[in-house]
């Protein structure tokens, strides 16, 4: 998953605009933005957080140093304890030619000490668009972690995974049927990508249009019919 490979992967397929949501962590975005941009792919800062409850929150930003700024306090969040490279691999910090800046040395695997409320209510001071991540899926899931999706805090945007029948789900999650939805890859290696993607019909690729999307706000919509590319 080297920011070459990733976005010759992602040519290939047809992706035009993607995010890297590594977790816990936005160290690495610079070096696949840098790559992205030279050939012409559009791309937006994230991370996927993992919440006190052990909830996978995605976070979106159009301001890098907004996200710069996030991903500090992020990190301060983070429960003190070491990684295992012997068991979870190290976990390098790259620049856009590949090499190796630094290794992290703290597990980003944990949880942050922030609960979902509190991640949600950090990343609107920050800027950030909060869409909480599969939650179609059986564990770090709001639905699979609190058994429902709670009022407060509100989202405008759920994430589901690569092959979910959407029609399906909201038969069984009726609850769910005002709610707008987004489908992503959520790749881990470089054949899983583009197994699951959506069409977001916008005027440009920013976050706040990904919002006016998600309300069909002046022609705007996100088409989440499952295609494998």
């Amino acid at each position: 998953m080297s920011p070459h490979a990733l976005v010759a992967r992602l040519q290939d397929i047809g992706i035009e605009w993607f995010a890297i949501t590594d977790h816990n962590s936005m160290a690495n975005c610079p070096a696949y933005e840098a790559v992205a941009h030279k050939a012409g792919l559009y791309f937006t800062w994230g991370v996927e957080i993992q919440t006190l409850e052990e909830i996978h929150l995605l976070a979106y930003f159009d301001d890098h140093a907004q996200a710069k700024a996030f991903d500090k306090e992020l990190y301060r969040s983070l429960m003190p304890i070491d990684n295992d490279p012997d068991y979870f691999g190290d976990q390098v910090i790259i620049d856009e030619n590949e090499n190796i800046l630094r290794v992290e040395p703290r597990a980003l695997i944990n949880s942050s000490t922030w609960d979902l409320a509190t991640a949600t209510e950090q990343l609107a001071a920050f800027g950030g668009l909060a869409v909480p991540a599969h939650i179609d899926a059986d564990v770090n899931s709001v639905l699979s972690q609190l058994g429902f999706l709670p009022a407060q805090p509100e989202f405008d945007l759920l994430g589901i995974t690569a092959r979910l029948d959407l029609a399906s789900f909201l038969e069984s999650h009726p609850e769910l049927s005002q709610k707008a939805f987004i489908r992503a890859s959520d790749a881990h290696y470089l054949c899983d990508l583009g197994h699951g993607f959506c069409m977001i019909h916008v005027q440009e690729a920013t976050t706040h249009e990904i919002l006016l999307a998600a309300s069909q706000a002046g022609g705007r919509y996100i088409d989440n019919t499952k295609i494998e590319r």
